[in-house]
């Protein structure tokens, strides 16, 4: 048995990929897009003409809506490969506008309501930004399922439990990578490995909290720069794999070297931790789950998280600027 047969026992294996033959080669439950991702698949050959079909269709009509069509098309073509759900981004340009974001997830909505897509098999990715948070929780009251994305730190993921949203993506290899570059030379690569490793750390602390206080929210750690990261979260709600991880996953053969870390039930997590993270903030970890954190709040405790914070806005600006090379791309 391989390891990504291994890994599927025990969590939901979600491909990182807009890529519709990884998609049909990995056979994941799952699959997630972003800009980036899409903008990679739509520059391949074998998406010209659903690419020229969406522009001819919709020609006459906003680029931002023509955007909204070729995303929902390849979401559909997606949901012709797997039996679960795929996660379509809304313009990352409104990652700080509630109203904006509302809007334009109910027309993603929409479109693939139309195509006769169920609302249980998409979710609308979100950046979890305060502003992303609030939208998440009009689309969840309305039915609308969001996948909250971008997130770094704990009070991020407080925030959007807060808010019942259905899925939470706590990013791992971005926060590997903003420690590694903060240390320079003094990192130590195998110290900060597997459980030691920060990304990891943070993952686990968001999902153990989580299950010690019957958090519905799913965890689907996202990010992944090596499978010693994967391995570290094996039993994790969800992961999202890159297709180039999920190969190396498909050719190894671990055995019961490859042992899942993270059970429901393992709640031994240690709340005084997490309530160190709540940064310039009163509440515990539990008042902040019962009764949420107000905007100042949410905001003072991410500005004196430097790594969330500087991640946050890195992603943020990267999926903005590949969303108007996509909308360059139909524009052409």
């Amino acid at each position: 048995m391989s390891d990504l047969d291994t890994l599927k026992q025990w969590t939901v294996v979600v491909a990182d990929t807009g890529d519709l033959s990884q998609v049909d080669q990995f056979k994941p439950a799952d699959a997630t897009t972003n800009p980036s991702l899409v903008l990679k698949a739509a520059q391949k050959p074998e998406s010209a003409q659903m690419v020229k079909d969406i522009c001819t269709r919709y020609a006459s009509r906003p680029i931002d809506e023509t955007l909204d069509r070729l995303l929902v098309r390849l979401g559909c073509e997606i949901l012709s490969l797997i039996p679960g759900r795929v996660s379509t981004e809304v313009d990352s340009r409104l990652s700080f506008d509630i109203a904006g974001t509302v809007a334009r997830a109910q027309r993603i909505a929409d479109m693939y309501s139309s195509e006769g897509i169920e609302r249980s098999r998409f979710l609308i990715k979100i950046a979890a930004t305060w502003e992303g948070i609030q939208a998440a929780k009009v689309l969840e009251h309305e039915g609308i399922h969001t996948n909250l994305t971008l997130l770094f730190n704990f009070v991020q993921a407080l925030s959007c439990a807060h808010a019942n949203v259905k899925l939470i993506s706590p990013f791992v290899g971005r926060i590997y990578d903003w420690y590694k570059k903060s240390a320079g030379s003094s990192w130590d690569e195998s110290g900060k490995s597997g459980s030691n490793d920060p990304g990891v750390q943070s993952v686990t602390a968001i999902y153990r909290f989580f299950k010690a206080h019957n958090v519905r929210t799913e965890v689907m750690g996202a990010s992944f720069r090596n499978l010693g990261q994967i391995r570290a979260l094996a039993g994790c709600d969800l992961l999202t794999i890159s297709p180039e991880l999920l190969q190396q996953l498909s050719q190894q053969q671990s055995g019961n070297a490859f042992v899942r870390t993270l059970i429901p039930n393992d709640i031994k997590s240690s709340n005084t931790a997490l309530d160190t993270q709540l940064m310039g903030i009163k509440k515990t970890a539990e008042q902040g789950l019962a009764l949420g954190l107000s905007e100042s709040e949410f905001r003072l405790s991410l500005n004196e998280d430097p790594m969330a914070s500087e991640k946050l806005a890195e992603g943020i600006r990267a999926f903005c600027s590949d969303t108007a090379k996509l909308e360059a791309l139909l524009k052409a």
